[in-house]
């Protein structure tokens, strides 16, 4: 197996030209209370894929991989999803995928997933699907082939309607090619869980074709065929050992990993594209 599929956590150069634009730069000349950065952005974003992938403790970082400590990680963790840097990284990415023409916005497709949340925090809730014990959701939506346009985090008793107009809401406006930018796929695909007359007049007044399985329906609609595909981008995320459990209180940190986890599965698709 060679080191980039064995050690995902490499920030390789060709990502690191992607990232290094969108970090902040300071304006405050050095004159900034505090202490000055030891370790380079790079070393750190590292450390942060490292918990991001194996799920490890950040206190259990080992310091041998020269990734600083895990309040290091943790703090630029943070600071970086305050500066908006992890989302802006995921639209560089999108943008990029549209102009090799690899995503396909004819459609979207929407679902959720639970997680336990076992240290509690904002956005949990007892799980209905879960004995009851603290849980989040992750609400995701993909464009036809899977590739991950928005992720948001609710409590795990939140309905997934709940989430049809925000996860549409949170597309960003995809650019990479002459014209306005693209944020409106042709048609939305969801479940059951979805079925509700007046979101789909909602869909509608978007200009967009809502297909949404009907309650009490036979299955076997053929539905599936054009869904699997955000099944797979759920199983994508929860490849990342932090992303299957909630193991943070605070809902922004988790919300950064998402983030961080949608960039990576956009880039190794960017990745095959280019190669």
């Amino acid at each position: 197996m060679s080191q980039r599929n064995s050690q995902p956590w490499l920030v390789d150069d060709e990502l690191w030209a992607r990232i290094g634009p969108v970090l902040p730069t300071s304006s405050s000349g050095g004159r900034r209370p505090g202490r000055k950065k030891v370790l380079d952005d790079r070393s750190v974003l590292c450390g942060i894929l490292f918990v991001l992938c194996t799920g490890i403790q950040g206190e259990g970082l080992p310091q041998e991989l020269g990734f600083g400590s895990g309040m290091t990680c943790w703090r630029r963790l943070r600071d970086g999803n305050n500066a908006g840097v992890w989302q802006r990284l995921h639209e560089v990415l999108l943008d990029e995928l549209r102009a090799t023409e690899r995503l396909d916005l004819s459609r979207a497709v929407i679902d959720s997933s639970h997680i336990r949340a076992l240290e509690g925090g904002p956005k949990t809730g007892r799980s209905p699907v879960d004995c009851g014990r603290p849980g989040s959701k992750h609400h995701v939506i993909c464009d036809a082939t899977g590739i991950p346009l928005a992720v948001t985090l609710t409590s795990g008793n939140r309905n997934d309607i709940t989430q049809l107009m925000p996860l549409h809401a949170a597309v960003p406006r995809i650019r990479g090619k002459r014209g306005r930018p693209r944020r409106r796929p042709g048609e939305i695909y969801a479940d059951r869980g979805y079925d509700h007359d007046c979101y789909r007049r909602q869909v509608w007044a978007k200009g967009i074709k809502p297909i949404i399985a009907r309650r009490g329906a036979a299955y076997g609609c053929g539905l599936g065929t054009k869904r699997w595909v955000v099944e797979q981008t759920i199983a994508l995320l929860h490849w990342f050992g932090r992303l299957r459990i909630r193991w943070e209180t605070r809902d922004d940190i988790h919300e950064a990993f998402l983030k961080l986890a949608c960039s990576l599965i956009c880039w190794r698709r960017l990745r095959a594209a280019l190669r």
